[in-house]
């Protein structure tokens, strides 16, 4: 695969509280493009922070529905990876959230 490619597996890396938790166990969330795979994931994660990556989890958020003044919309579903690190590995990105 080309850096470009891999870059564009990952979109964002997912902040919130749950993940901020899952980092004690190792693991990271990110946004990730709706047609990647897990080995694509695992890879794209390698290469881009320099790591050994155990497992990798792929769920798909379904879109809420929102008020838009009189409207409802609905967002788009979204998929998310959790990374799974091998031990003594770690992503310096996270460090400090």
């Amino acid at each position: 695969m080309k850096a470009v490619e891999l870059l564009q597996i990952l979109k964002r890396p997912v902040i919130t509280e749950k993940s901020t938790i899952l980092h004690e166990n190792n693991k990271y969330a990110f946004e990730v493009t709706p047609n990647a795979n897990k080995i694509q994931i695992k890879f794209a994660v390698e290469k881009a922070f320099n790591v050994e990556v155990s497992a990798v989890n792929v769920m798909t958020v379904p879109g809420k529905t929102k008020a838009r003044g009189r409207f409802k919309v609905r967002r788009s579903p979204w998929k998310k990876a959790i990374v799974t690190l091998k031990p003594g590995n770690k992503i310096e990105l996270f460090e400090g959230v």
